[in-house]
């Protein structure tokens, strides 16, 4: 199509990395000019456990707002109708609901844990260790090939730019302020690029509804749609209608989308280091809301863009669609070139943002499970930093050459989102019931993925060559295989696991995992803080009311928003009335400007004291009024006590913000 010329890929690729690079780079300079924030490897890692609830919502929503999650979404949108889009939300916002519950539990029983593979280790061991050092690798690697597989391929097919030279040139930027900032930088990062997205669907939303000359207003969707039904029938839908939640396909998608997202959100340790950069009070908000911030993006812009496809008539080929392209053509079949501006950019940011946190959880296993841990237990606070930005700028060049293979071989973003589960999800259940059953033992831990895994691909591939008498990677992509294989590869485990402890149980006190130590900083330790016994046990009673209420909470919402919600419509074969249809859409705006206030302006009002400090030294500072004496002040900032670096054999005048 390249609606766009080679240059503006480039442009947009090249000139937008570098933007927020250089974004990125000077926030990260004002911070440590400003609030004294030294990059130790503790800061590098874990931002020094003290991260508030907004800005870690926004950034798990960055961090699961994929490309698959632009494209996929929209794809079966316009695939199932309306129907697609629900079971792609509801089936992605269960797992990051139902994580809280692990986050809080982690905070609990491994405080000083760096990756959630260092209290897999404490527990179990070397063995035990090294098998899920490899899911968890295998889990970075696919969720790194579909951004780059979705976010090149869209980029190639609007601009003409070479697919080769879009894999390697979309992570540069990510990968440079990555090394300077580490996991703050990519907080930062998640949030501006979450904020614009969010910006961008609110565009195209009343763009479609309000302003557009081909559809401009919800009767007119429903009209387009209505007409589409009929001239095009979707098979397995309620009078094959777009218009309607009783659609068998979808519903088959919707269970291959819940289970292999299990995998991609509790195996990958991304979501863990969020968890463990939270300040213990506000890790269980903070993915609760998180998640359902999250919901409003695939929810409202597929219903958005993926019925526009249909309402236009767009026809493409089962290879465009299934490669992401519905997205990039509604745009410009609304907007023109306009509409491939837009396109690009929501492609370019999901796919940065997203990249920026695999890079740093990747960074950290290789620093803390690998090197750490077999190769020099010993290593210095500079040496693990040093060894942090080689393994963030050695990611970062696999990720180019791995997204470049696979474009090679002709595996998509569509095949490779639903294979993701049979790969990894057998890991989900043990890793789960490591923080959550005191008696899962070393045996049953380790040999239940294994068994899990090789079960989900042999369920996978003969239930291919069952249906279908081949098997290629058109058949075993089919709906039917992909959901026997994650089904198995979720489920199975537990019948290795649970026998097995039970018959020999572990009994486990987590005091191992508790005594995970942190790396001490190379500089002049500061007076440790005496916390009081009666402090401590408050503390620990607050987490345990918080591990209760995200028990609750996240089962609750995860059965409204998976069960309750969808599947008495789903059973009703309704076809949605106009009335019905304009409340639909009505609800999917106002959870876009839910999701706007949650993690766009909450996180700001968090951080208003912080801000009133920068701003106020940046003005002293152009008044010449910043004097060297002003700055050997220790700044407490969020439970982080701050010293500035050149301000030895300084007495300190305590200062608390």
């Amino acid at each position: 199509m390249a609606v766009l010329s080679q240059g503006v890929g480039y442009g947009v690729v090249v000139g937008f990395g570098a933007l927020f690079t250089l974004l990125m780079l000077g926030i990260t300079w004002l911070l440590k000019r400003y609030l004294h924030e030294v990059q130790t490897s503790e800061m590098f890692m874990t931002a020094k456990r003290s991260v508030k609830t907004g800005l870690i919502a926004s950034a798990i929503v960055s961090s699961w707002t994929w490309a698959a999650t632009l494209l996929v979404s929209t794809e079966v949108a316009y695939r199932y109708g309306v129907s697609g889009p629900l079971w792609y939300a509801s089936g992605a916002v269960v797992q990051v609901l139902l994580f809280s519950v692990l986050a809080i539990e982690l905070k609990r029983r491994a405080p000083n844990a760096h990756t959630c593979l260092e209290v897999i280790r404490a527990r179990y061991g070397r063995s035990t260790h090294i098998v899920y050092l490899v899911f968890s690798l295998v889990t970075n690697i696919i969720v790194t090939a579909m951004l780059l597989l979705g976010g090149s391929a869209v980029v190639s097919y609007l601009t003409g730019m070479h697919v080769i030279a879009a894999c390697f040139l979309l992570p540069v930027g990510v990968i440079i302020y990555t090394l300077f900032g580490g996991i703050k930088a990519t907080f930062l990062s998640d949030y501006t690029h979450t904020v614009a997205i969010l910006i961008v669907i609110l565009y195209v939303v009343f763009t479609v509804y309000v302003s557009s000359s081909q559809i401009g207003s919800i009767e007119r969707m429903y009209d387009l749609l209505t007409i589409a039904s009929i001239n095009n029938p979707i098979e397995d839908n309620a009078e094959g209608s777009l218009l309607t939640m009783s659609s068998v396909q979808a519903l088959i998608f919707g269970i291959i989308n819940i289970v292999g997202n299990f995998g991609t959100v509790f195996v990958d340790n991304a979501y863990w280091q969020r968890a463990i950069a939270a300040h213990p009070m506000y890790a269980v908000k903070a993915y609760l809301i998180g998640g359902l911030a999250w919901y409003a993006i695939p929810f409202t812009l597929a219903t958005t863009m993926g019925l526009t496809g249909r309402a236009l008539g767009i026809e493409l080929t089962d290879a465009e669609v299934t490669a992401g392209l519905v997205l990039p053509d509604a745009c410009v079949a609304l907007l023109g070139s306009s509409g491939a501006w837009i396109a690009l950019l929501l492609v370019f940011l999901a796919v940065t943002s997203a990249s920026s946190a695999e890079l740093i959880a990747v960074s950290s296993i290789f620093t803390y499970d690998i090197f750490r841990a077999y190769i020099k237990p010993d290593a210095s606070d500079q040496l693990v930093i040093r060894f942090s930005h080689l393994s963030v700028l050695t990611f970062g060049i696999l990720m180019g050459v791995l997204a470049t293979l696979l474009n090679l071989t002709g595996i998509n973003l569509g095949y490779l989102y639903k294979l993701m589960g049979v790969v990894i999800s057998s890991a989900v259940i043990p890793i789960t019931l490591t923080l959550l059953w005191s008696k899962q033992n070393r045996m049953a831990a380790t040999i239940a993925p294994i068994f899990g895994f090789t079960a989900a691909i042999i369920t996978w591939l003969t239930t291919t060559h069952g249906l279908y008498g081949e098997i290629t990677v058109d058949t075993t992509n089919q709906n039917m295989p992909m959901m026997a294989g994650n089904l198995v590869a979720l489920f199975s485990p537990l019948l290795v696991t649970v026998p097995l402890s039970l018959w020999k149980p572990d009994n486990f006190t987590f005091d191992a995992t508790r005594n995970i130590e942190i790396i001490e900083e190379e500089t002049t330790p500061e007076p440790a803080a005496i916390q009081k016994e009666e402090d401590v046990e408050a503390e620990q009673a607050q987490m345990r009311k918080s591990a209760r209420f995200a028990k609750y909470t996240s089962v609750i919402l995860a059965l409204c928003l998976f069960v309750l919600w969808p599947l008495p419509m789903f059973g009703s074969q309704y076809v949605f009335s106009l009335p019905f249809f304009r409340g639909w859409v009505i609800v999917s705006i106002i959870w876009v400007f839910y999701s706007t206030f949650a993690v766009g302006l909450f996180p700001l009002w968090e951080a208003r004291k912080d801000a009133v400090i920068v701003f106020r030294a940046i003005w002293q500072d152009l008044r010449g009024r910043r004097q060297l004496a002003d700055l050997p002040t220790k700044v407490t900032v969020q439970g982080i006590t701050s010293v500035p670096e050149n301000a030895d054999g300084v007495v300190f005048e305590d200062k608390k913000i």
